[in-house]
């Protein structure tokens, strides 16, 4: 009798297609992952599946697609990180920051959201993983104080002056603020906040991904 699998897991068949198409998108990201990194990006990705059945934690549940949507997507930012503290604002179910760490596991990573049951499952993604440079924060960004991280990191947070006003205090002066967006800015978006100065804004290209992508780099000013 053949044996039944539970609709969560996936072929091995279908786990190296996977490997392989975020093998080939890293690459052509300009980047080198080992075999470690690899199989803790597919079972992170696989965890994120798992619980997004019961906490809804991305709309996007295609395992093909979340390969590009998630893991491509936030691993396309890599170049530009500074420091070696990084914030991630607004994780979510982890995303940009999960893959960040699994990519630099000699820099810390702070995840940081308001949402009970989003920290939860990072919680359990962090032990399951067995990653050692992540720290999990249940709290709103307002109430967390600490001014050591060398980058504060968002994606699809509202706006940028809004991300600005509520994360400045993350970082002291020539501290790096990253806002990973899908549309372009709007011209009155460019007007930055009083201590803030622009860096560069680029398109980003995610290897498979039909949809726009756009990064805006914002540094702190010096006082």
């Amino acid at each position: 009798m053949a044996t039944q699998r539970k609709p969560s897991q996936l072929s091995p068949e279908r786990l190296i297609a996977l490997t392989q198409t975020l093998s080939t998108g890293s690459e052509a990201l300009g980047l080198t992952l080992s075999e470690q990194q690899k199989n803790q990006l597919i079972a992170y990705m696989l965890i994120l599946r798992r619980w997004n059945h019961v906490y809804n934690l991305t709309a996007i549940d295609q395992p093909e697609k979340m390969v590009i949507y998630h893991l491509l997507d936030s691993l396309s930012i890599v170049p530009n990180l500074q420091g070696e503290r990084i914030i991630d604002v607004g994780t979510g179910g982890g995303l940009p920051g999960m893959p960040l760490s699994i990519m630099f596991p000699e820099k810390q990573f702070t995840l940081l959201d308001s949402v009970n049951k989003k920290t939860r499952f990072l919680l359990v993604a962090v032990a399951e993983l067995g990653l050692k440079n992540v720290t999990v924060v249940n709290t709103r960004v307002e109430k967390f104080v600490d001014q050591c991280f060398d980058t504060v990191v968002t994606r699809a947070f509202s706006s940028l002056e809004l991300m600005l006003k509520l994360t400045g205090h993350l970082t002291q002066a020539s501290g790096l603020f990253i806002a990973m967006k899908g549309k372009p800015l709007s011209d009155e978006e460019y007007n930055l906040p009083e201590g803030f100065v622009w860096l560069d804004e680029q398109i980003l290209d995610v290897p498979g991904l039909d949809a726009e992508r756009h990064l805006y780099r914002v540094v702190k000013k010096e006082v």
